[in-house]
């Protein structure tokens, strides 16, 4: 086979700790190619050579064009790319997780299928919503019931404040066009905060399924974490778009833009993946590469791989398959 040229797959070892990388790096309009052991992003400012290993989560905006080069070495180094909309205001694709490790997707389910741990989880981010009230030991319904009035309550709020005429929340997602304006610009600005959300959970290698207030849905989880932010997001934005919006002035473009700037503006990326690591107690991200795989046994907990088991004994050195 005839050798590529380029630099040599990085050992997990030369890899940089997850806590020494950029974080999440946004780029958009550019052509993004591979040499040596770098990236190179190109626009019209010119060529920025970027080490691929330095590199946790690679957002790509819009008009970004990468070669099959280029992903080759990023998927080498580890690094998760996402497919975004401006700022990351859509969601649209992904690669691999940022780490290789199972460990909080573990996490996550061992929390998810314990009745009593999964209550815990929800009220914790019930509680990230009244945080001057102890709702900890309030039931689910009790919850349902509370969240309910505050969010009512803050459409009413910003209906005030704004001028902006409000019945209830209703929208036909076969009939866009049907709802009222501030409604249009809700679904739209949710849509794109659920993009954001689930931005986050992928790079975390997390299942956007698992949730645990909504249920049944591939994205319930995206639902539980998203509804955290649309208090101070896409619930007063849609209300100031719905005022400010001109006559012939298309509210979808203009809320996106919306979002689009507050998420930059705001950080909230960086306080997603904060509040994520708060929800489920995670004191630190740094977790174990797992290109070494282990068998499951009920008995004994994790077993070598890659090893030829007889019926009555454990794995003998002869029998080694690597």
């Amino acid at each position: 086979m005839t050798n590529i040229p380029g630099a040599k797959k990085a050992e997990l070892p030369e890899l940089p700790k997850i806590s020494d990388r950029i974080t999440f790096l946004y780029i958009e309009h550019c052509q993004i190619n591979r040499k040596d052991s770098a990236i190179t992003v190109t626009d019209s400012h010119g060529v920025a050579n970027i080490p691929s290993a330095m590199i946790s989560v690679l957002l790509l905006g819009p008009g970004s064009d990468i070669t099959h080069r280029a992903m080759e070495l990023i998927g080498d180094s580890g690094t998760c790319v996402l497919w975004v909309g401006e700022q990351g205001v859509r969601q649209y694709a992904r690669g691999r997780a940022l780490n290789h490790s199972s460990l909080l997707l573990e996490k996550q389910a061992r929390l998810f299928s314990n009745v009593r741990t999964r209550v815990h989880v929800a009220r914790t981010m019930y509680q990230m919503r009244f945080p001057n009230e102890n709702v900890t030991e309030d039931s689910m319904q009790v919850l349902r019931g509370k969240e309910g009035a505050r969010v009512r309550s803050i459409y009413r709020k910003w209906s005030k404040q704004t001028g902006v005429a409000w019945d209830r929340r209703t929208y036909d997602p076969d009939n866009f066009e049907s709802g009222t304006p501030v409604n249009q610009a809700l679904s739209s600005a949710n849509f794109a905060l659920y993009g954001l959300a689930y931005t986050v959970i992928a790079a975390l290698g997390m299942s956007p399924g698992l949730g645990f207030v909504h249920t049944g849905h591939d994205l319930s989880f995206v639902y539980d974490f998203a509804d955290l932010y649309k208090a101070e997001t896409s619930i007063p934005l849609s209300f100031q778009a719905a005022q400010s919006l001109e006559e012939g002035e298309d509210i979808d473009s203009k809320i996106r833009r919306m979002m689009r700037d507050e998420f930059k503006s705001t950080h909230l990326l960086e306080k997603m993946v904060s509040d994520l690591k708060y929800l489920f107690d995670i004191h630190d991200i740094e977790l174990p590469e797992a290109d070494t795989i282990n068998l499951w046994d009920d008995k004994e907990g994790l077993v070598p791989n890659g090893v030829s088991y007889s019926e009555y004994s454990h794995a003998s050195s002869d029998d080694n398959l690597n």
